[in-house]
């Protein structure tokens, strides 16, 4: 059995594949741009993404989705406060676990790390009472999130659960990063079941919040498999709407 205060350490984490792909049970991929270090590990058995943001200037970190594998998370923490260290930056400290939405496979872990780090926890509000931890802050569509020296904005995204929300950096010259959880993948948005109600409402959200709002250079982070762009996608926007799916 795995002695849970002393994590058997994961691989070295490794440069930022242009796909954005990472294995489960493998390193984390490390995207350091001007003013946000970007770390993403594959967990649990249905390769869920877990993502882990920093303000290099001042260590404040938000971990996005805690949905398995509280060992590995746990190590994840301790492998971007090394680097930090190294770096010389300032020493990290965890300031909030943001959940995109309520689905059963991405809050695995997130009781567990709430109770370990103390940091509040931060979910849509329509989705908040769905949690099994106590939301400190629920999220709306508009809304903005403190990480440091920078901001990120919350977009809500109704309609693979009630109260989905997206989290956008705009970096500048670097570029927009957009977390999606499950409501944008590469090749269509998330499962809405055989509900054409809620398709039509998560497609609406995503084509007026997303894809109306931001260019094609947008790096899209799904909650799970590879990364993708607004560019790569945009083009099939008539097609998702025509499927129904």
């Amino acid at each position: 059995m795995q002695n849970d205060t002393h994590p058997t350490p994961p691989p070295e984490p490794a440069p930022y594949p242009a796909d954005g792909h990472v294995e489960p049970g493998g390193p984390s991929a490390v995207r350091r741009l001007p003013g946000l270090v970007l770390r993403k590990a594959s967990v649990g058995p249905m390769d869920n993404n877990t993502y882990l943001l920093r303000c290099p200037a001042t260590g404040e970190r938000l971990l996005v989705d805690a949905a398995a594998e509280p060992q590995r998370l746990r190590a994840l923490l301790a492998e971007d406060a090394a680097e930090a260290v190294a770096e010389g930056e300032p020493t990290p400290r965890l300031t909030g676990i943001l959940t995109t939405h309520a689905h059963h496979d991405h809050v695995g872990a997130l009781a567990e790390l709430a109770a370990a780090t103390g940091a509040p926890v931060l979910a849509g509000q329509d989705d908040a009472a769905d949690l099994p931890v106590p939301v400190q802050r629920p999220l709306r569509d508009g809304e903005t999130i403190s990480l440091g020296a920078t901001r990120l904005e919350v977009i809500g995204l109704r309609g693979h659960t009630p109260g989905s929300v997206a989290v956008l950096w705009r970096g500048g010259e670097a570029g927009d990063h957009l977390l999606t959880g499950d409501s944008l993948f590469p090749g269509g948005v998330g499962n809405t079941g055989v509900d054409p109600e809620r398709f039509a409402q998560l497609l609406g959200d995503v084509t007026a919040r997303i894809f109306d709002r931001l260019g094609d250079g947008t790096r899209v982070y799904p909650g799970h498999g590879d990364d993708t762009t607004l560019g790569a996608e945009r083009p099939s926007l008539p097609a998702w709407r025509e499927r129904g799916w």
